[in-house]
This record gives C-alpha cells, structure tokens and sequence, in this order.
C-alpha cells in the first residue's frame, strides 16, 4: 500500500534549507505551502496521514478524511486539532514534544537583555553617526540595568520554563516560579501566583494554553505586578489581554514587555501593540532556529515511522 503524506501549511516550516525530503520514505509526499481553511477538506480527501502546524483540523477540515489514519504535528501544541473526534473516528494524533526547548529560551533572553541592554537603540546610535559626536567615550544616551540580583518569576514549569530558570541562575538571578502543580527544580523557589506578580522584576511566561491559561495575564493581572516590571511572552498570545497590556504600558505601571506571540498571527494592522511604547515584538521566531527546524523534522518521520512500525510514541490522542 502506498501511503499519502499531506502537508497543509509546509511553509510554515519549510524552506531551501529545510526540506520534507525525509517524509518519502512512507510514501508519497504531497506539499501545501499554506491551504485556506475552506481548501483544507478536499486536499485532505484521499490522505492517509496529514501533517500540519497550525492548521485547524475539525470535523469540516476533516468531513472528506475518510481514509486518514493519522495526524503529525509540526509543534507541541495541539490545541488546533479536535481531539474529540479525531478520538471518535480512530484518527491518531501525535504531537513534537521538546524540539524547540532550547530556541525558546534563548529567545526569551534575547528579548529579555533587548529590554535592558539597549542594543538595538546603541547600534542606531552609532549607524546615525551620534557616537562620533558625542563628548565621551561612553554616553549615556539609553538607561542600562544588569539581571544580576533581578527577580525573574517564571509562569510554567515545563521543559521551557526550566531551561529558562536555567540561563537566569547563570545570571545570579533569583528565579521564583508558579506551576499549577509542584515541580522540584534546582535554584527555583515555587511560589503562587500572587506572589509571583508581587516580587518579580520580570514574569515570563512559559505555560500551554488551556481555560485556565486563557487571558491570565489582564487588567488585574498586570497591576498586581511590580511597577516598572518586564512582561515577556513567548508562550501563546492567548494568555494575555493586549488591550490591558497596551494600558499598562502606556500607564507606566510596567517598563516594558517583550512579546513573540499574539492573538491573531499573522499581526493584525490594527493590533494596538503596535503602538506600545518600550514593547518589543518578534513575529513568533522564537522556536524557529535552523537547528530547530532541522530537529522538528526529524521528531515529525520518527514520529510517523513508529505509527507505521505500531509503536506510536508522543500520542496525545
């Protein structure tokens, strides 16, 4: 039997140097740079395994798939798939766990040493020939702040949020953090919630995005926290209320917040972020190092060669 492999949004991961090349080996690989939800359907009609990345597969993506036996993710999250009836329809769904864990905290600093090294604003100081002009070696044009003895609280304790707690200690940062459930964690003192917000000269967010994660971070949510903290976002845009960001840091109750994750992605023309002052955004790169994305490919054909070996591993469904 030849297997059919679709990709419904290939270049969301694909490019000249990442290539799906190693998928032809289960069968015959047919690549969609990026389906419109009303195409999905029919691309899926005759497919035995799908594999995507952020598009949404439920019971009208899905209606024509009567053949599909299985669904790859090129993410770790899995909240645009119907779980429910791919369960329903003996559909498997399996997910790449851990593939982006490193990329992602060392985005997260980089957006993090952004907000208080002042790179960017020092190297468009120099480029616009001020340095040559200044009346000092050093000027002093753009505050700077180091993270030694900083409060970072981490929100999520999973893979991510770990490694972060990591690159902070290397900082001799004080690393507090809040998981739903308890996580021991070298260097990590687990708090809750509230005291988390209290303390943190940075929050960091780092949980999946669920009902309880939904809008966490609010109008209540950012006043809680320090005035003049860090707010920075690398998880889900979901988690947080952009209209209460822009607020508090238009208020001045937060300094800043460094964010690669919004609620509608591609970013909307009119996402009031884009306006915030001392917000930085990066458009959702953080997991997409060439490294990664080399390693995510190779988690996607293992994960489909264990499915056709019958020893399915990463199953979420």
């Amino acid at each position: 039997m030849t297997v059919k492999i679709v990709l419904t949004d290939a270049q969301t991961v694909v490019d000249e140097l990442v290539t799906a090349e190693c998928l032809s080996e289960f069968g015959e690989v047919v690549p969609h740079g990026l389906l419109a939800y009303e195409e999905v359907a029919e691309a899926l009609a005759d497919a035995d395994i799908a594999i995507v990345n952020k598009t949404l597969l439920n019971s009208y993506t899905l209606r024509f798939a009567k053949k599909l036996q299985y669904i790859g993710l090129f993410a770790t999250g899995y909240n645009n798939i119907d779980i429910d009836y791919c369960r329903a329809h003996g559909i498997t769904v399996c997910n790449a766990g851990s593939y982006s864990t490193n990329a992602v905290a060392q985005q997260t600093f980089a957006l993090i040493l952004a907000h208080y090294n002042k790179v960017a604003q020092y190297h468009q100081f120099v480029r616009d020939g001020m340095w040559m002009r200044s009346p000092t070696f050093s000027p002093f044009v753009y505050p700077l702040n180091e993270l030694c003895g900083k409060t970072l609280g981490i929100v999520g304790l999973g893979a991510i949020g770990r490694e972060v707690a990591a690159i902070a200690n290397a900082f001799h940062m004080r690393v507090i953090a809040y998981n739903r459930s308890r996580r021991d964690v070298s260097g990590v003192e687990q708090v809750d919630f509230e005291t988390l917000l209290k303390e943190s000269d940075i929050v960091s967010v780092h949980c999946p995005l669920n009902p309880d994660s939904e809008d966490l971070f609010n109008k209540d949510t950012f006043l809680k926290m320090k005035r003049g903290a860090l707010f920075v976002n690398t998880a889900r845009g979901g988690v947080m209320v952009e209209q209460d960001l822009y607020n508090a840091l238009e208020s001045g109750h937060l300094g800043g917040a460094c964010i690669d994750v919004l609620r509608v992605e591609p970013m909307e023309e009119s996402c009031i972020l884009t306006e915030a002052k001392n917000c930085i955004i990066t458009p959702h790169v953080a997991w997409a190092p060439l490294e990664t994305r080399l390693r995510l490919m190779g988690i996607v054909a293992d994960n489909i060669r264990s499915f056709l070996n019958g020893t399915s591993k990463n199953v979420v469904s």
